[in-house]
């Protein structure tokens, strides 16, 4: 084989090449690494970006809620399917007759159904409406008496009074589930309940 440098020449021509070879493919490498931190950290801004928007859509606006329990009977079976807007709530126009979800005074994990019997100011009728002496209370101010419309089977401000507005999350408004019962909700069985001048 016929060389057309010397030894030192080739030797020298073989370590560019090794070093270039080096260096691009430390460039090739870098520029791998940095697309794929580029990426990565464009998904969790993302992910952090839409999980905010949908916070604030679920705290704010509204979302859809499944109600267990029989003490929203007839109104809202066991295991029906709502939607809850929480407008009302944050601008303090929640109503008397309105089905609400709250955080439970007794246990502050969960979350209870109810329908809003008084607002503050109120005077509730506190006995049963066949009782020959009436009892009332009257609802403190930033207060509501809640209910539910299966009155014998549901703890509910009978029990632990009047709840503060603050725990109130959002108001039912429209039920998804059984489609058998799709649309707008019906008015309380129980209107007696309702405020008594």
């Amino acid at each position: 084989m016929f060389f057309s440098g010397s030894p030192a020449t080739i030797l020298k021509t073989e370590c560019f090449v090794e070093q270039t070879y080096g260096q691009w493919w430390q460039s090739l490498h870098r520029t791998m690494l940095r697309r794929a931190l580029g990426k990565t950290f464009r998904l969790i801004g993302y992910t952090i970006q839409y999980g905010c928007i949908a916070h604030c859509a679920f705290e704010y606006v509204g979302g859809v809620v499944m109600c267990s329990g029989p003490s929203m009977e007839p109104t809202i079976e066991n295991s029906a399917v709502v939607f809850a807007e929480n407008l009302s709530r944050h601008f303090y126009s929640i109503q008397r007759g309105d089905i609400i979800i709250a955080k439970s005074p007794s246990n502050p994990k969960s979350n209870i159904c109810k329908r809003v019997i008084g607002l503050e100011g109120d005077k509730i009728l506190t006995s049963s409406p066949s009782d020959f002496f009436k009892s009332h209370s009257y609802v403190p101010v930033g207060h509501v008496w809640i209910e539910g419309d299966n009155l014998q089977n549901s703890t509910d401000s009978r029990s632990y009074g009047p709840i503060p507005y603050g725990l109130i999350r959002g108001r039912i408004f429209f039920k998804i589930w059984p489609l058998s019962d799709f649309g707008f909700l019906r008015d309380s069985p129980n209107s007696h309940r309702f405020s008594d001048d």
